[in-house]
């Protein structure tokens, strides 16, 4: 944008790698934001560069450079930017390389390892989150007992849980006790909350793909950049709600 472009507020916030525009427009409704040493709480606010934007006090600015990482996340790591009870940061693991502020899309909780995407691209992350994206997410979950198929059969027809709805896209057996499973939504924990139901004891659960990105020999802990052929990807499958054709590895 141009220092005199004015756009909504929710958008500069996301330009400017403070988070995704749905969590900027909580922290506007939460009464974080000042605009000219006002608080803002009107999402329809227009805002341009020549105005002094602030989310608890400090200036933001839309980023210079746009950053695209794909990290391969230990367990006991969490994906937030602060965490109360002093546990690790998942976004630590990329601070030595980048100074720039990145978020996470999506999560993976605290338990849960492998591939999630870190950038300070707000518009990216909106687009390849949303729900209607028909993205793709392939976890490799190994549990502590044989899981029947006709719970995972019951899965891709439609499952409630604690009056929730969830549903498998496809499932491939490696033995009993190891398996693929692949989402399209994705919603929060909704692996460990399908098996809990169940009462199937989950030992890991570890995405290896999400769209055409794949985790691949990636060693745990460790990131590397998107390419951009996989950030054009991406966002095709996203703006078109198709679905990636290629099997996880």
């Amino acid at each position: 944008m141009t220092p005199t472009e004015s756009v909504r507020l929710q958008l500069y916030m996301a330009r400017s790698g403070v988070a995704s525009r749905r969590r900027s427009e909580a922290l506007i409704l939460e009464g974080e934001v000042t605009v000219n040493g006002s608080i803002v709480t009107r999402l329809g606010t227009k805002v341009s560069e020549d105005d002094d934007v602030r989310v608890s006090g400090r200036r933001i600015r839309p980023e210079g450079r746009k950053i695209y990482v794909a990290l391969n996340k230990p367990r006991q790591y969490i994906c937030s930017a602060s965490d109360p009870e002093g546990r690790p940061l998942a976004i630590e693991l990329l601070q030595d390389d980048y100074s720039e502020r990145l978020f996470s899309v999506g999560r993976l909780d605290f338990l849960s390892s492998g591939l999630i995407f870190y950038t300070n691209d707000g518009e990216f992350a909106r687009t390849i989150s949303h729900p209607s994206s028909r993205i793709e997410k392939e976890y490799r979950v190994e549990v502590k007992k044989p899981v029947p198929e006709e719970f995972l059969q019951d899965y891709r027809g439609g499952l409630s849980v604690d009056g929730e709805r969830y549903t498998l896209h496809s499932y491939r057996y490696k033995n009993p006790r190891s398996l693929r499973l692949v989402l399209i939504e994705g919603k929060n924990r909704e692996i460990r909350r399908v098996f809990a139901h169940w009462r199937i004891g989950l030992k890991k659960i570890h995405r290896i793909r999400i769209g055409d990105v794949k985790l691949a020999e990636m060693p745990p802990g460790t990131h590397r950049p998107l390419s951009v052929k996989e950030i054009d990807s991406l966002l095709r499958i996203a703006r078109s709600g198709s679905r990636p054709t290629g099997p996880g590895s």
